[in-house]
């Protein structure tokens, strides 16, 4: 089961990723309804003064924080789909079992952790600002570097030790 947790961590990578375009296409309004609420609740946005400026502030801001859900979509399946092919490229070399495993760990951890940066961005950016929900969950940004590193070890790996190959049977 160990073995198999990152491939099963990936594939809920991608199902997150592939859920969340469900949902904006049934009704991406609840997402857009969410943002707005939030601006709402703005301090910055509520503080401006001139009625236009703050209608100007609030549609270029619900713009951009629409944009971090469709990232998340983007970065889950993206990375979910790098992740199940770098795993399966580990499960087939002849490494070490233990250093396969870290590296499959890595991968797995640090692609699905990164995501949710855009997506706690688009759910809390609207109320807190955008840089500062940005700053708040950079944790999950960090685990980007962790795939990096993940997907680094594994070029090492790859370099270092070869395939398996199954051996052709004779008819």
């Amino acid at each position: 089961m160990i073995k198999k947790l990152p491939l099963i961590i990936a594939l809920f990578c991608i199902l997150g990723g592939v859920g969340i375009s469900i949902l904006f296409g049934v009704n991406e309004d609840i997402f857009k309804d969410r943002i707005s609420a939030g601006l709402q609740q703005n301090i910055k946005i509520q503080q401006m003064s001139d009625p236009a400026q703050k209608a100007a502030k609030i549609a270029a801001e619900s713009d951009k924080n629409w944009r971090y859900y469709q990232r998340f979509h983007f970065h889950a399946t993206g990375i979910g789909a790098m992740m199940m092919g770098i795993l399966l490229l580990l499960s087939s070399l002849k490494a070490p079992n233990k250093h396969k495993t870290i590296a499959s760990y890595m991968v797995a951890i640090g692609g699905t952790l990164y995501p949710f940066v855009w997506l706690f961005a688009g759910i809390y950016g609207p109320e807190m600002g955008r840089s500062e929900a940005k700053e708040a969950f950079a944790f999950f940004g960090y685990m980007g570097g962790v795939f990096l590193l993940g997907g680094i070890y594994t070029t090492i790996l790859t370099i270092k030790y070869d395939l398996m190959v199954r051996p052709k049977l004779n008819s």
